[in-house]
């Protein structure tokens, strides 16, 4: 462990509770479990993250949404939203599980949180300087929106069993994203 930096830390205890999630409920998961599979102490686990619910948020923003920001930001949604789902599927077993977590710490609502969070820095960045074309669409509620909508899309295609491709739900959730309702309703 010595000499051991944050980052490699951090990783380790993800590898263990990602580990440890596949065998059991998060919500069963102890701190004491995370630690002993790491191989460190339980102050180390403190001194990195809160809870374990920290550290799945951890997990969503470094495994997940981190690699995905600069393609947001450079106007390659698509190419993002591939490579999101395509992330999610190589841990098929451990989102499938996270996603049953329910309550107060419940998947949906971390998620949702870090990917409203990423969206709005990169509509912050991409509006500064720029009139809005309507005061009440704020970069907030674009954030909140778009958050939502990706949010529902992903559990529910998670919580279904990843039956189809990460790149043909990009197609499916930049189709309904893109369309109006009344053009759906029309293709019904």
């Amino acid at each position: 462990m010595a000499g051991q930096g944050k980052g490699a830390i951090d990783t380790l205890l993800a590898a263990s509770f990602k580990e440890l999630a596949l065998k059991q409920p998060i919500e069963k998961i102890t701190i004491k479990e995370i630690t002993d599979k790491a191989g460190v102490i339980r102050p180390t686990f403190y001194n990195h993250f809160q809870d374990k619910y920290d550290l799945l948020e951890w997990i969503i923003n470094k495994e997940l949404l981190e690699p995905v920001e600069m393609l947001i930001t450079n106007g390659m949604v698509n190419e993002a939203l591939v490579l999101l789902f395509t992330e999610i599927e190589k841990d098929k077993e451990f989102y499938i599980r996270a996603s049953r977590l329910d309550g107060q710490n419940s998947f949906g609502s971390i998620v949702q949180s870090c990917v409203q969070r990423l969206l709005l820095n990169v509509i912050r960045r991409s509006s500064a300087g720029k009139k809005q074309k309507y005061v009440w669409l704020t970069p907030e509620r674009i954030a909140e929106y778009y958050a939502q909508s990706m949010c529902y899309v992903v559990i529910t295609w998670i919580q279904s069993g990843m039956t189809i491709s990460a790149k043909e739900l990009a197609d499916i959730y930049n189709y309904i994203i893109k369309c109006s309702m009344e053009d759906i309703l029309a293709e019904l």
